[in-house]
């Protein structure tokens, strides 16, 4: 057991050796984003496996990252991307076509695509870690000098893989993940001052669940719902409502009993949940409970930033995010920025967040979610709700923006530029799904798109860009982001897919 902790101990400390590496290859981040460098793209998902397993075609989520390959326009970069199973040659195609002013052979010469030839459950991250000789062929193809590594999340596994390509990752060090979990990021808001709904401690087991929830009640006596969450859900996946006012008459000694006798009627966000899998995962995951922010008026904003090797922090977006789901916790998409009375303010909330992080060594990309409330007075409530250490939902649509319109984020208004000038807005979705589309092929949504013009023009810098294509033939699903002039072309360029696409698929 010794033997165990030392060695990872030792590779723990060659981790950090390897990030110091990187903050100082890159202390200026203009060298970062556009230096000469090999980039190696880790799309892996490793998330808990029971949670992903609620995700339709969840191993196709590795093709949100396709978007990176748009970096290719930069004439010095090379581009390591690697998937569980192979992309189609379509789907690649797509992706450099979008490049403007490369030709496409000199991209593709710059691309370098690795598999693993494995479609199981395990995240794509363990499937490189199972196979050395994989590992070997994605070290023979970088320059160790020049490259660093970017995952979706960064893990234990994520750490390991680092080590064993001595490539530095740019992303938080995995003994950083405690603050993104539901506790963890309470902690943060009250550290820093942000306002975030009342809430328990984390708690291991039913029982103190249910008293925590009975002592929530007790502070909150006007509550009328709480939700109940698991501390590592992913797009509110584990989320659960908790309705009160079946229980308004008990007395404050029986609420505890109460409220543990009606876990089982809890209301799950996730389709086909039961209380049965719900608690035996409290054990390893823990839960907490926390106040249902009630309002006629309710938005679901969030804003993103990243923390940069030289540890300044970057609001980099707001959204407001379109949620779906029983009482709508789950994750579906986006609009790009959010609601201008509000946007800067939670620019300000977001900074305050990445400053504490950055005090605690994150690194790259951040996000948090709030929930904003109209008040009598006209004037809205801001409330956190959780921090997202990673990539999240909308990572994707903002890159595929500041990618194809090579614009700017403007922090004084909140809005994103484009090189002409023009202010820009999009609409994005994960789950344009329907049970019609099933069966689609990358080739016939290629033809759709030809046939109706649904591409993006590089010349009006609008239109819509398509992702989680190898989605659609066996889950009927897809991912798009429609970029427009104003909000209320955006909606119109996403609303013209939607038809049209119901239209291709009406026999």
């Amino acid at each position: 057991m010794q033997e165990l902790n030392n060695s990872s101990s030792e590779s723990a400390q060659q981790f950090r050796n390897l990030q110091t590496e990187l903050r100082e290859r890159w202390g200026a981040i203009e060298d970062f984003d556009s230096g000469d460098c090999d980039i190696i793209v880790i799309p892996s998902l490793s998330l808990d496996q029971q949670e992903m397993l609620k995700i339709e075609g969840a191993y196709h989520y590795e093709e949100r990252h396709l978007f990176s390959l748009i970096r290719l326009r930069n004439p010095r970069t090379r581009l390591i991307y690697i998937t569980s199973e192979p992309l189609h040659p379509m789907i690649v195609d797509y992706y450099l076509q979008l490049l403007p002013g490369i030709p496409f052979s000199h991209a593709r010469d710059r691309l370098l695509l690795f598999c693993a030839y494995d479609a199981s459950a395990k995240s794509l991250t363990q499937k490189i870690l199972d196979r050395p000789r994989l590992m070997e062929r994605i070290r023979q193809a970088v320059r160790p000098t020049k490259s660093y590594m970017v995952c979706y999340n960064s893990t234990p596994l994520e750490r390991e893989l680092s080590v064993k390509l001595g490539i530095p990752l740019w992303a938080s060090d995995p003994d950083l993940l405690y603050w993104g979990t539901k506790s963890g990021s309470r902690q943060i808001f009250k550290e820093c001052g942000v306002p975030c709904p009342d809430g328990s401690e984390l708690v291991w087991n039913a029982e103190e669940l249910a008293e925590a929830a009975a002592q929530l009640w007790e502070r909150q006596p006007h509550l009328q719902r709480m939700v109940i969450k698991l501390n590592e859900g992913f797009s509110g996946e584990g989320n659960a409502i908790l309705d009160l006012k079946p229980l308004a008459g008990k007395a404050p000694t029986e609420r505890a009993k109460a409220i543990g006798d009606s876990f089982h009627n809890l209301r799950f966000q996730s389709t086909g949940e039961t209380w049965e899998n719900f608690s035996s995962r409290i054990p390893e995951l823990g839960a907490i409970a926390e106040a249902f922010i009630e309002g006629e008026k309710k938005f679901s904003p969030s804003v993103q930033g990243r923390i940069v090797p030289s540890g300044e922090v970057e609001i980099l977006s707001t959204h407001d995010q379109i949620l779906g789901g029983p009482d709508g916790q789950i994750f579906l998409g986006c609009r790009f920025p959010a609601d201008e009375s509000y946007r800067i303010a939670l620019q300000e909330l977001g900074w305050k967040v990445g400053q504490n992080l950055a005090k605690k060594g994150a690194l790259e990309r951040f996000g948090v979610d709030f929930l904003a409330v109209k008040q009598s007075d006209g004037k809205w409530d801001l409330q956190a709700i959780e921090i997202n250490l990673r990539k999240g939902g909308t990572t994707h649509p903002f890159m595929a923006l500041k990618l194809l319109t090579n614009g700017r984020y403007e922090r004084t208004t909140g809005l994103f530029y484009s090189q002409q000038g023009r202010p820009k807005y999009y609409v994005a979705s994960d789950n344009l799904k329907k049970e019609r589309y099933r069966g689609l092929l990358p080739n016939d949504l290629m033809d759709i798109i030809a046939d109706n013009q649904l591409h993006f023009d590089t010349g009006t810098e609008t239109g819509s860009v398509f992702h989680l294509m190898g989605c659609l033939s066996e889950f009927g699903k897809l991912g798009l982001t429609s970029i427009g002039n104003s909000q209320q072309e955006a909606e119109e360029m996403y609303n013209k897919v939607v038809k049209v696409l119901d239209r291709e698929t009406s026999y």
